[in-house]
């Protein structure tokens, strides 16, 4: 059922393009006047774009009196017809269709993006029973089965594990950058990716229950439960309607001559207050896309004005998303540091793991040199790995490693690794020949400009906030270094959509911006959820108002500024086409105005509506200091 209902929603939408096109090409026809056609081509503009608006409002008014601004657009509709305006007509009846398309297609996309984290649900499951292993589907695993989950493969329900070492890749539900050690008595969850030893594991929550599943169902819900902003003219309509009617039905009562009538309707024509959001709104997605941002709601930039606050996901996000080596310390008399780095970027050379492979592609980077040599290499999940390099025995891994190792840990190398770890980073503990040698550091840098987008930010108004997966230490020396004076540590997806909503219900508005799949619930039910594109996931992106293409944030403070902008833009618009429409009615009903002049004075008003927006193309808002304005790249 789902998918006809999609393949239905496509056709309807490629059936809306059509008549658009032919619409478009209709009223080309008519302001060149082709003599040879019997009829004003603009007849076929309003038969298919405009017929369709004059139903709806009729079935609006008829069955819930639903005065809505497509009430108002049929009575200038017929009201241009009766007078001859066929034009007029026709140009308001495309407009009205465009922006029906524009909405269709929103909808088409928010969908996509549920679907995509629909398949991420685990299918099987290897459940061992009676000493035998079958594979079974994953919606049929029961609370206390014993499951098998081999390398590369995905958990399939939540559960604690029971036997064997691993890593897990937990980024799907916690965004964290490296993957997580575990072993016997560890939970897991449903989602996340086995890397490389196979473990037994036994079921906690199953089906519904499971992590993926409520993930899955908060998108949905945040999805459903995110209110559409009124357009301006539907806000308006009721009133505009009543006035307008008014003012033409007195104006027939007391001087008796219906043109008059008939003028008020048509210069009372919305075409001016129905274009006076959508074309500021085009025009700065114009701009922001040449800042690298692709808008895909098109409400979002005006939602995006009413922001307090913004809450940023750590990794990939303010940070680069991967591990560098920012530290190397040696106990060892006959090594120093740069030695030791050098013997243990061998032994990782080999390694699958994401920390191992950070670590040899660090050393290269640093030193331009190959890598040694390594032989008899071993990896140990959950521990770390083990070669021999240049003839000394060299294990690098946690602190388990060299327990197993019968390898002490001296106290100055406690104390190095807690200094690192109160910094936030990932440590490796490091050993030669059967003796305790030294640390290694990793951390997932800053992205150069982050603290300055941050600062540039809270300068505009508006008030950052982390939000992470990642442990408490990693995201405070993040914060730390950004500026950031609110931290929210070891989120999972439903406690950012928990803070996310706590805010909004205090009355303040807020955009999310993150980049992982454990992002979307609170992509999705922010007042504007932005994606990085460049390193975010598909699901992700699609969950997202706003798309930063190429990573850049340095250009986040612009698009608050733009959004504002924007918005100033459209009240001037609005106050500028109800002021022209108050004029005009007041002529009109004196006689200044005919239907013909009448008609042109409604066409200036929109011609003037749009060149004022089309400034928001070149506008490159205020420098980071707050100075003069500067045009964009």
């Amino acid at each position: 059922m789902e998918k006809l209902e999609r393949v239905l929603a496509w056709g309807g939408i490629r059936r809306d393009v059509a008549f658009l096109v032919i619409s478009g090409a209709a009223l080309l026809l008519s302001i060149v006047r082709v003599e040879l056609l019997p009829f004003d081509p603009a007849w076929i503009a309003i038969v298919l774009c405009g017929i369709p608006i004059v139903l709806e409002a009729v079935i609006g008014l008829v069955t819930a009196f639903d005065i809505k601004a497509d009430v108002l657009v049929s009575i200038a509709l017929v009201a241009s017809v009766v007078i001859g305006e066929t034009f007029a007509a026709g140009e308001v009846a495309f407009i009205m269709q465009l922006g029906a398309l524009l909405e269709e297609l929103t909808v088409a996309r928010a969908r996509a993006g549920i679907e995509r984290l629909v398949h991420l649900t685990p299918r099987t499951a290897r459940v061992l029973a009676g000493g035998e292993e079958r594979v079974i589907p994953a919606e049929k695993v029961r609370v206390g089965d014993l499951l098998r989950v081999l390398p590369g493969e995905t958990v399939p329900v939540d559960g604690v594990i029971r036997t064997g070492q691993t890593s897990i890749n937990q980024a799907v539900m916690t965004g964290e950058s490296m993957p997580v050690d575990k072993g016997p008595g560890d939970s897991v969850s449903s989602g996340t990716v086995n890397q490389f030893g196979s473990f037994d594991m036994e079921a906690v929550k199953v089906g519904e229950d499971s992590s993926i599943q409520r993930m899955i169902r908060l998108v949905q819900s945040a999805d459903a439960g995110k209110a559409r902003i009124v357009g301006i003219a539907d806000r308006w309509a009721t009133w505009i309607v009543v006035i307008a009617l008014s003012a033409a039905a007195l104006t027939w009562l007391v001087t008796g001559q219906i043109i008059r009538a008939v003028t008020i309707l048509v210069v009372f024509c919305p075409c001016a207050l129905v274009l006076a959001t959508p074309t500021a709104i085009m025009a700065a997605i114009g701009n922001a896309t040449h800042h690298g941002f692709l808008v895909r709601e098109g409400d979002a930039l005006e939602r995006l004005a009413d922001v307090a606050r913004v809450t940023f996901d750590k990794t990939g996000t303010l940070t680069q998303g991967t591990p560098r080596v920012t530290a190397v310390e040696s106990g060892l008399p006959q090594a120093d540091a740069q030695t030791l780095y050098g013997w243990i970027a061998a032994a990782e050379g080999r390694s699958e793991h994401p920390v191992g492979r950070a670590i040899a592609a660090c050393y290269r980077e640093s030193t331009g040199e190959m890598l040694k040599k390594a032989e008899h290499f071993t990896m140990l999940p959950g521990r770390g790995v083990q070669a021999q390099v240049e003839g000394r025995q060299i294990a690098a891994g946690n602190a388990a490693l060299l327990q197993d190792l019968g390898i002490s840990l001296p106290e100055w190398m406690r104390q190095k690794a807690q200094y690192h770890l109160e910094q936030g980073c990932t440590v490796i503990y490091l050993a030669v020949d059967g003796q305790a040698a030294g640390i290694a550091a990793l951390s997932d840098t800053p992205r150069p400009e982050a603290a300055e987008t941050v600062q540039a930010l809270r300068l505009s108004g508006v008030e950052p906030v982390l939000l992470t997966g990642d442990h408490e230490r990693a995201a405070l020396q993040v914060a730390e270094q950004m500026g950031i004076q609110e931290v929210r540590a070891g989120c999972l997806p439903e406690d950012k959509l928990a803070y996310i909503r706590s805010c909004e219900q205090a009355g303040q508005s807020v955009c999310m911006i993150g980049d992982g799949i454990n992002d979307a619930p609170a992509l999705k039910t922010a007042h504007v959820g932005i994606a990085m594109g460049g390193v975010g996931s598909d699901i992700a992106v699609d969950a997202a108002d706003i798309v930063l293409i190429n990573d850049e944030i340095r250009e986040l403070p612009h698009l608050f500024r733009l959004s504002r902008r924007m918005m100033r833009t459209i009240r001037y618009n609005l106050t500028f086409s109800m002021g022209l429409n108050a004029v005009a009615i007041v002529l009109a009903m004196t006689g200044v105005l005919n239907p013909v002049v009448g008609a042109l004075v409604h066409n200036a008003g929109s011609v003037f509506v749009i060149a004022n927006s089309a400034l928001l193309l070149r506008w490159g808002g205020e420098n980071r200091a707050g100075g003069a304005p500067t045009e964009h790249r």
